[in-house]
């Protein structure tokens, strides 16, 4: 039986999301330890990698389980209590043979958590503390990223992806209890694409670039910045199918 797991995970506490030869200390790799020692030899596949820092509350991975794991709330309540506390399983539940946590998922939600308050040693691996946000000029630029580009100048070098082309969906900022947060749907994303996109924005409010630099370097005319945003505001929040 193949089953479609939803994860969430503090990715402070991780060394990435994908497995490492160099590390045990991965998402990935803890997951499928857990997997292993419940007797699922399986090789759990993620919807896509989250880098060092970043988090999830809406991760999810297809797996196919044996025959005497049938009961699928009890398989979740013994993953949930062989995993650490930073990591957990949301939900688990049948999917169709031909289902691909990866190919089959039709958009990617990641949301950035920013705040203008003090920063406190309570948020502070999970908010991007910045001292002044122009939320205006970040609600305005935000829109820009909306459409099908060429994000190449939004791309971390060494990315192994054969086009930088991508399609925003839906892109804005919204107040919520005194934060700000930047939501981003795509079909996909490049190596570090939200983070050079979040540091671009954190320029323009404090306006040290404007949108048109933003235009230009959207459309592969200038680079203006390469600066990424922190790992810590960063979430991946939902895969639509």
């Amino acid at each position: 039986m193949k089953v479609a797991i939803t994860l969430s995970y503090d990715g402070s506490l991780f060394m990435g999301s994908q497995s490492q030869n160099s590390t045990p200390n991965t998402v990935m790799g803890t997951f499928q330890r857990a997997l292993d020692n419940l007797g699922i030899k399986d090789t759990a596949i993620a919807s896509g990698r989250t880098d060092r820092g970043v988090h999830a509350t809406g991760q999810l991975l297809h797996v196919s389980l044996p025959k005497f794991w049938s009961d699928l709330n009890k398989l979740k309540t013994i993953l949930n209590y062989q995993l650490p506390a930073s990591l957990h399983v949301r939900r688990i539940q049948k999917v169709t043979d031909n289902f691909h946590a990866r190919y089959s998922a039709k958009s990617r939600v990641y949301r950035y958590i920013l705040s203008a308050h003090n920063k406190n040693p309570f948020e502070a691996r999970y908010i991007t503390f910045v001292k002044h946000v122009n939320f205006k000029k970040i609600a305005s630029a935000i829109k820009l990223f909306e459409g099908q580009h060429d994000f190449k100048n939004f791309m971390k070098s060494g990315s192994d992806s054969k086009s930088s082309m991508r399609t925003i969906y839906k892109a804005f900022a919204y107040q919520k209890e005194g934060k700000i947060i930047l939501y981003f749907e795509a079909n996909g994303y490049l190596r570090s694409q939200i983070r050079l996109m979040v540091g671009f924005l954190l320029a323009i409010s404090e306006e040290k670039l404007d949108k048109e630099a933003l235009i230009n370097q959207l459309h592969c005319k200038d680079i203006y910045s390469r600066k990424l945003a922190p790992a810590e505001g960063l979430y991946l929040a939902k895969i639509k199918y």
